[in-house]
Protein backbone atom coordinates (compact mmCIF):
# COMPACT_ATOMS: atom_id res chain seq x y z
CA UNK A 1 0.00 0.00 0.00
CA UNK A 2 1.21 3.72 -0.84
CA UNK A 3 1.04 5.21 2.72
CA UNK A 4 0.39 8.53 1.28
CA UNK A 5 -2.45 7.11 -0.63
CA UNK A 6 -5.67 7.98 0.70
CA UNK A 7 -10.05 7.73 -0.79
CA UNK A 8 -12.13 9.66 1.27
CA UNK A 9 -15.84 9.17 0.76
CA UNK A 10 -19.12 10.21 2.14
CA UNK A 11 -20.89 7.43 4.05
CA UNK A 12 -23.61 6.93 2.17
CA UNK A 13 -25.11 5.09 -0.83
CA UNK A 14 -23.60 7.82 -3.30
CA UNK A 15 -20.30 7.91 -2.15
CA UNK A 16 -20.03 4.13 -1.36
CA UNK A 17 -21.47 3.50 -5.17
CA UNK A 18 -19.09 5.96 -6.43
CA UNK A 19 -15.85 4.55 -4.86
CA UNK A 20 -16.73 1.02 -5.70
CA UNK A 21 -17.29 1.61 -8.93
CA UNK A 22 -13.69 3.70 -9.06
CA UNK A 23 -12.09 1.07 -7.27
CA UNK A 24 -13.36 -1.84 -9.93
CA UNK A 25 -12.29 0.23 -12.43
CA UNK A 26 -8.44 1.77 -11.27
CA UNK A 27 -7.59 -0.44 -8.43
CA UNK A 28 -5.59 0.79 -5.94
CA UNK A 29 -4.13 0.61 -2.40
CA UNK A 30 -5.33 3.53 0.12
CA UNK A 31 -6.35 4.46 3.44
CA UNK A 32 -10.16 4.86 3.42
CA UNK A 33 -11.79 7.88 5.68
CA UNK A 34 -15.23 8.01 5.95
CA UNK A 35 -18.05 8.64 8.13
CA UNK A 36 -21.59 9.59 8.97
CA UNK A 37 -23.17 11.46 6.18
CA UNK A 38 -23.03 15.12 7.86
CA UNK A 39 -19.14 14.15 8.27
CA UNK A 40 -18.54 16.43 5.21
CA UNK A 41 -15.06 17.78 6.13
CA UNK A 42 -12.78 14.90 6.05
CA UNK A 43 -9.68 16.18 4.55
CA UNK A 44 -8.88 17.20 8.07
CA UNK A 45 -8.14 13.51 9.01
CA UNK A 46 -5.20 13.99 6.38
CA UNK A 47 -2.22 13.94 8.39
CA UNK A 48 -0.59 17.32 8.33
CA UNK A 49 2.14 18.11 6.44
CA UNK A 50 2.49 14.88 4.12
CA UNK A 51 2.18 15.22 0.22
CA UNK A 52 -0.81 12.84 0.09
CA UNK A 53 -2.56 11.23 -2.75
CA UNK A 54 -5.98 12.03 -2.17
CA UNK A 55 -9.23 10.59 -4.14
CA UNK A 56 -12.08 12.39 -2.68
CA UNK A 57 -15.90 11.28 -3.52
CA UNK A 58 -19.24 12.79 -2.82
CA UNK A 59 -18.26 15.50 -0.66
CA UNK A 60 -18.79 19.37 -0.96
CA UNK A 61 -15.54 20.82 -2.36
CA UNK A 62 -16.28 24.34 -0.87
CA UNK A 63 -16.52 22.63 2.66
CA UNK A 64 -13.05 20.88 2.01
CA UNK A 65 -11.17 23.77 0.09
CA UNK A 66 -8.97 24.40 3.21
CA UNK A 67 -8.06 20.85 3.52
CA UNK A 68 -7.28 20.66 -0.46
CA UNK A 69 -5.19 24.07 -0.64
CA UNK A 70 -3.09 22.11 2.59
CA UNK A 71 -2.65 18.75 0.41
CA UNK A 72 -1.58 20.94 -2.27
CA UNK A 73 0.75 23.13 -0.06
CA UNK A 74 2.48 19.50 1.06
CA UNK A 75 3.16 18.71 -2.27
CA UNK A 76 0.15 16.07 -2.68
CA UNK A 77 -2.50 15.60 -5.01
CA UNK A 78 -5.71 15.67 -5.36
CA UNK A 79 -8.28 13.85 -7.69
CA UNK A 80 -11.94 15.56 -7.07
CA UNK A 81 -15.32 14.15 -7.82
CA UNK A 82 -18.39 15.74 -6.60
CA UNK A 83 -21.83 16.92 -7.43
CA UNK A 84 -21.87 19.40 -4.57
CA UNK A 85 -21.39 23.48 -4.14
CA UNK A 86 -17.34 24.05 -5.51
CA UNK A 87 -18.24 27.95 -5.73
CA UNK A 88 -14.07 27.92 -4.60
CA UNK A 89 -12.92 25.85 -6.62
CA UNK A 90 -9.41 26.76 -8.31
CA UNK A 91 -6.86 25.68 -10.92
CA UNK A 92 -3.76 23.65 -9.70
CA UNK A 93 -1.47 21.78 -11.48
CA UNK A 94 -2.03 18.91 -8.96
CA UNK A 95 -5.51 19.45 -8.40
CA UNK A 96 -8.23 17.56 -10.89
CA UNK A 97 -11.71 17.56 -10.88
CA UNK A 98 -15.08 16.35 -11.84
CA UNK A 99 -18.04 17.88 -10.49
CA UNK A 100 -20.78 18.83 -11.88
CA UNK A 101 -23.88 20.31 -9.89
CA UNK A 102 -26.74 20.31 -12.37
CA UNK A 103 -29.86 18.58 -10.66
CA UNK A 104 -30.30 14.89 -12.06
CA UNK A 105 -26.72 14.42 -11.43
CA UNK A 106 -24.94 12.38 -8.16
CA UNK A 107 -21.46 11.52 -7.58
CA UNK A 108 -22.01 7.36 -9.03
CA UNK A 109 -23.03 8.80 -12.16
CA UNK A 110 -20.19 11.10 -12.58
CA UNK A 111 -18.00 8.36 -11.67
CA UNK A 112 -20.39 5.80 -14.49
CA UNK A 113 -19.36 8.56 -16.92
CA UNK A 114 -15.43 8.53 -15.73
CA UNK A 115 -15.14 4.76 -16.04
CA UNK A 116 -17.48 4.15 -19.54
CA UNK A 117 -20.53 2.56 -18.11
CA UNK A 118 -18.34 -0.84 -16.91
CA UNK A 119 -20.21 -1.10 -13.66
CA UNK A 120 -23.38 0.83 -14.49
CA UNK A 121 -26.03 -1.04 -11.95
CA UNK A 122 -23.67 0.34 -9.31
CA UNK A 123 -24.18 3.39 -10.75
CA UNK A 124 -28.05 2.89 -10.51
CA UNK A 125 -27.85 1.57 -7.15
CA UNK A 126 -25.96 5.66 -6.32
CA UNK A 127 -29.18 7.34 -7.39
CA UNK A 128 -31.75 5.87 -6.08
CA UNK A 129 -30.04 6.47 -2.84
CA UNK A 130 -29.82 9.67 -3.57
CA UNK A 131 -33.05 10.02 -4.45
CA UNK A 132 -32.54 10.53 -8.19
CA UNK A 133 -35.71 7.76 -8.74
CA UNK A 134 -36.69 8.87 -12.27
CA UNK A 135 -33.16 8.89 -14.18
CA UNK A 136 -32.23 5.75 -11.87
CA UNK A 137 -35.54 4.09 -13.20
CA UNK A 138 -34.68 5.36 -16.58
CA UNK A 139 -30.82 3.78 -16.48
CA UNK A 140 -32.40 0.61 -15.43
CA UNK A 141 -34.90 0.54 -17.98
CA UNK A 142 -31.98 1.12 -20.90
CA UNK A 143 -29.82 -1.76 -19.04
CA UNK A 144 -33.20 -3.98 -19.58
CA UNK A 145 -33.82 -4.69 -16.09
CA UNK A 146 -37.69 -5.64 -15.37
CA UNK A 147 -39.70 -4.26 -12.60
CA UNK A 148 -38.39 -6.49 -9.54
CA UNK A 149 -34.93 -6.23 -10.55
CA UNK A 150 -35.02 -2.67 -10.74
CA UNK A 151 -36.88 -2.53 -7.42
CA UNK A 152 -34.15 -4.78 -5.82
CA UNK A 153 -31.43 -1.83 -6.92
CA UNK A 154 -33.99 0.28 -5.35
CA UNK A 155 -33.69 -1.00 -2.27
CA UNK A 156 -30.14 -1.49 -2.19
CA UNK A 157 -29.79 2.09 -2.58
CA UNK A 158 -32.59 3.11 -0.15
CA UNK A 159 -30.33 0.37 2.48
CA UNK A 160 -26.88 1.85 1.40
CA UNK A 161 -28.28 5.20 1.85
CA UNK A 162 -30.45 5.07 5.16
CA UNK A 163 -27.09 3.62 7.19
CA UNK A 164 -25.27 6.72 6.41
CA UNK A 165 -27.65 9.00 8.81
CA UNK A 166 -26.58 9.39 12.09
CA UNK A 167 -25.25 11.70 14.29
CA UNK A 168 -22.20 9.67 14.94
CA UNK A 169 -21.06 6.62 14.29
CA UNK A 170 -22.54 4.68 17.00
CA UNK A 171 -25.84 5.38 15.29
CA UNK A 172 -24.93 3.61 12.34
CA UNK A 173 -25.64 -0.01 11.56
CA UNK A 174 -22.31 -0.64 10.04
CA UNK A 175 -19.42 1.81 10.23
CA UNK A 176 -19.52 3.01 6.19
CA UNK A 177 -15.90 1.59 5.76
CA UNK A 178 -16.65 -1.47 7.07
CA UNK A 179 -19.79 -1.70 4.27
CA UNK A 180 -17.35 -0.58 1.93
CA UNK A 181 -15.27 -3.40 2.49
CA UNK A 182 -18.01 -6.16 2.16
CA UNK A 183 -19.81 -4.34 -0.85
CA UNK A 184 -16.10 -3.89 -2.46
CA UNK A 185 -16.02 -7.72 -2.65
CA UNK A 186 -19.22 -7.99 -4.97
CA UNK A 187 -18.96 -6.72 -8.64
CA UNK A 188 -22.57 -7.17 -9.19
CA UNK A 189 -25.68 -5.44 -7.30
CA UNK A 190 -27.87 -8.26 -7.06
CA UNK A 191 -24.85 -11.13 -6.00
CA UNK A 192 -24.44 -7.95 -3.25
CA UNK A 193 -28.19 -8.74 -2.23
CA UNK A 194 -27.93 -12.45 -2.46
CA UNK A 195 -24.92 -13.39 -0.69
CA UNK A 196 -23.80 -10.47 2.23
CA UNK A 197 -24.72 -10.60 5.45
CA UNK A 198 -24.66 -7.02 5.61
CA UNK A 199 -27.26 -6.34 3.36
CA UNK A 200 -29.57 -8.37 5.33
CA UNK A 201 -28.81 -6.83 8.72
CA UNK A 202 -29.51 -3.19 6.93
CA UNK A 203 -32.64 -5.12 6.07
CA UNK A 204 -33.77 -6.17 9.14
CA UNK A 205 -32.72 -2.90 11.26
CA UNK A 206 -34.44 -0.90 8.42
CA UNK A 207 -37.42 -2.78 8.85
CA UNK A 208 -37.55 -2.21 12.62
CA UNK A 209 -36.92 1.62 12.80
CA UNK A 210 -39.89 1.90 10.75
CA UNK A 211 -42.10 1.34 13.11
CA UNK A 212 -41.45 3.85 15.29
CA UNK A 213 -42.92 5.96 12.20
CA UNK A 214 -46.31 4.41 12.35
CA UNK A 215 -47.38 7.00 14.93
CA UNK A 216 -45.44 9.82 13.15
CA UNK A 217 -47.45 13.30 12.31
CA UNK A 218 -46.26 16.34 10.84
CA UNK A 219 -44.91 19.16 13.29
CA UNK A 220 -46.56 21.87 10.70
CA UNK A 221 -47.93 21.43 7.25
CA UNK A 222 -49.94 23.09 4.64
CA UNK A 223 -50.50 22.75 0.50
CA UNK A 224 -47.23 23.82 0.21
CA UNK A 225 -45.04 21.81 2.72
CA UNK A 226 -44.00 19.77 5.52
CA UNK A 227 -42.13 19.87 9.35
CA UNK A 228 -41.56 17.11 11.44
CA UNK A 229 -39.66 17.08 14.39
CA UNK A 230 -38.39 13.55 15.28
CA UNK A 231 -37.72 12.47 18.95
CA UNK A 232 -33.34 12.22 19.69
CA UNK A 233 -33.43 8.62 19.24
CA UNK A 234 -30.80 6.41 17.51
CA UNK A 235 -33.91 5.04 15.23
CA UNK A 236 -34.93 8.70 14.36
CA UNK A 237 -31.54 9.39 13.70
CA UNK A 238 -31.19 7.02 10.96
CA UNK A 239 -34.62 7.72 9.18
CA UNK A 240 -34.27 11.19 9.01
CA UNK A 241 -33.19 11.50 5.57
CA UNK A 242 -35.38 8.52 4.71
CA UNK A 243 -38.41 9.96 6.20
CA UNK A 244 -37.52 12.97 3.76
CA UNK A 245 -36.81 10.91 0.92
CA UNK A 246 -39.81 9.08 0.75
CA UNK A 247 -42.15 12.67 2.11
CA UNK A 248 -40.68 14.16 -1.00
CA UNK A 249 -41.22 11.73 -3.28
CA UNK A 250 -44.80 10.66 -2.25
CA UNK A 251 -45.72 14.79 -2.47
CA UNK A 252 -44.08 15.58 -5.46
CA UNK A 253 -45.10 18.86 -5.30
CA UNK A 254 -44.33 19.71 -1.59
CA UNK A 255 -41.25 20.44 0.29
CA UNK A 256 -39.99 18.83 3.18
CA UNK A 257 -38.17 19.57 6.41
CA UNK A 258 -37.23 16.39 8.60
CA UNK A 259 -35.44 18.02 11.89
CA UNK A 260 -34.21 15.74 14.81
CA UNK A 261 -33.03 16.01 18.04
CA UNK A 262 -29.13 15.84 18.84
CA UNK A 263 -27.82 14.51 21.76
CA UNK A 264 -25.95 17.57 22.34
CA UNK A 265 -28.72 19.71 22.10
CA UNK A 266 -30.24 21.40 19.04
CA UNK A 267 -31.23 19.85 15.84
CA UNK A 268 -30.36 18.25 12.58
CA UNK A 269 -32.57 19.50 9.45
CA UNK A 270 -32.76 17.48 6.55
CA UNK A 271 -34.46 19.45 3.68
CA UNK A 272 -35.94 18.66 0.38
CA UNK A 273 -37.56 21.54 -1.63
CA UNK A 274 -40.33 20.45 -4.54
CA UNK A 275 -39.16 20.83 -8.39
CA UNK A 276 -41.94 24.22 -8.58
CA UNK A 277 -39.73 25.81 -6.05
CA UNK A 278 -37.19 28.30 -8.05
CA UNK A 279 -35.29 28.56 -4.85
CA UNK A 280 -33.56 25.54 -3.67
CA UNK A 281 -32.79 23.46 -0.01
CA UNK A 282 -29.47 25.26 -0.29
CA UNK A 283 -30.15 28.57 -0.46
CA UNK A 284 -32.50 28.38 3.08
CA UNK A 285 -29.59 26.27 4.42
CA UNK A 286 -27.14 28.07 4.35
CA UNK A 287 -28.29 31.12 5.93
CA UNK A 288 -27.79 28.61 8.80
CA UNK A 289 -24.22 27.96 10.29
CA UNK A 290 -23.29 24.31 8.84
CA UNK A 291 -26.22 24.53 6.67
CA UNK A 292 -25.04 23.17 2.92
CA UNK A 293 -25.95 21.00 -0.08
CA UNK A 294 -27.65 20.87 -3.07
CA UNK A 295 -30.75 22.86 -4.70
CA UNK A 296 -32.93 19.71 -4.38
CA UNK A 297 -31.66 18.50 -0.69
CA UNK A 298 -29.79 20.28 1.81
CA UNK A 299 -29.41 20.29 5.54
CA UNK A 300 -28.13 21.57 8.35
CA UNK A 301 -25.60 19.91 10.95
CA UNK A 302 -26.64 21.38 13.97
CA UNK A 303 -29.48 23.96 14.52
CA UNK A 304 -29.68 25.51 18.38
CA UNK A 305 -32.51 25.14 20.05
CA UNK A 306 -33.01 29.39 20.11
CA UNK A 307 -33.29 29.06 15.88
CA UNK A 308 -35.98 26.58 16.03
CA UNK A 309 -39.26 28.84 15.30
CA UNK A 310 -37.14 31.08 13.11
CA UNK A 311 -35.89 27.91 11.17
CA UNK A 312 -39.70 26.71 10.95
CA UNK A 313 -41.06 30.17 9.70
CA UNK A 314 -38.04 30.79 7.66
CA UNK A 315 -38.93 27.11 5.62
CA UNK A 316 -42.59 28.00 4.81
CA UNK A 317 -41.54 31.83 4.16
CA UNK A 318 -39.00 30.08 1.51
CA UNK A 319 -41.40 27.46 0.19
CA UNK A 320 -44.41 30.08 -0.37
CA UNK A 321 -42.62 32.49 -1.93
CA UNK A 322 -40.64 30.54 -4.42
CA UNK A 323 -43.93 28.23 -5.51
CA UNK A 324 -44.36 28.47 -9.06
Amino acid sequence: MNDHAYDLFNGDADGICALHQLRMAEPREATLVTGVKRDIELLRHLPAGEAADATVLDLCFDRNETGVRRVLDAGGRVHYIDHHAAHNLFEHPRLTSLIDTSKGVCSALLVDQHVGGRFRDWAIVGAFGDNLLGVAGALAQQRGHDEPATACLGRLGLLLNYNAYGETAEDLHLHPRVLYEALHEFESPFDFIDHAPEYGHLAEGYELDRRGLASLRPYRQDDTGELYLLPGEPWARRLAGTLANQRAALYARKSIAVLTSRTDGGYLASVRVAANCTAGADVLCRRYPGGNGRSAAAGVDQLPDSALDGFIADFFLHIKGDHK
